[in-house]
């Protein structure tokens, strides 16, 4: 069974869709979850008539990338799941994955933006292509951004 399962999340709300799901499955399963951020790297911008060039603050994305993994964790830690998180800097593709294998997990679990025709194909799916690369289970939850305004509206009535 699952002891360890990474779920990357984009700061998206569809990406944290898939919390509710993780939390109801971790408690009974005694599984570890992983939470993954993705720092992906931004080439230099040259501001136009200009000379200025503006470059990355990669340590400021990664604190921010880690100051909104925190409370995620707390969170679930809070409804007594074991929780810990990583922050990674690259491909997102490529990062999941590996995370996936150095932390040796048996998991991934993310929820896929629900792109579909030109949207997809201008933009891709990193779930796709984790998919594609992993070499453990994934567990994709399709969902678009409508469907998860009408699931907030839902549990707010409740």
């Amino acid at each position: 069974m699952y002891k360890r399962a990474v779920v990357p999340l984009d700061g998206s709300e569809v990406s944290a869709a898939i919390l509710p799901f993780i939390t109801r499955i971790a408690g009974p399963l005694d599984m570890e979850v992983i939470l993954l951020r993705v720092v992906e790297p931004n080439p230099p911008r040259v501001i136009e008539s200009s000379r200025h060039v503006e470059v990355d603050d990669i340590q400021t994305r990664l604190t921010e990338a880690r100051t909104y993994l925190k409370p995620v964790m707390e969170e679930l830690a809070g409804q007594g799941v074991r929780a810990s998180m990583q922050v990674r800097h690259g491909d997102p593709v490529t990062e999941i994955v590996e995370c996936a294998k150095t932390v040796q997990a048996d998991l991934i679990a993310m929820s896929t933006h629900g792109r579909s025709g030109l949207g997809r194909l201008l933009f891709g799916s990193v779930a796709e292509a984790v998919l594609r690369h992993a070499e453990i289970p994934v567990f994709l939850m399709r969902l678009t951004e409508s469907q998860v305004r009408s699931r907030r509206a839902r549990e707010a009535v409740r």
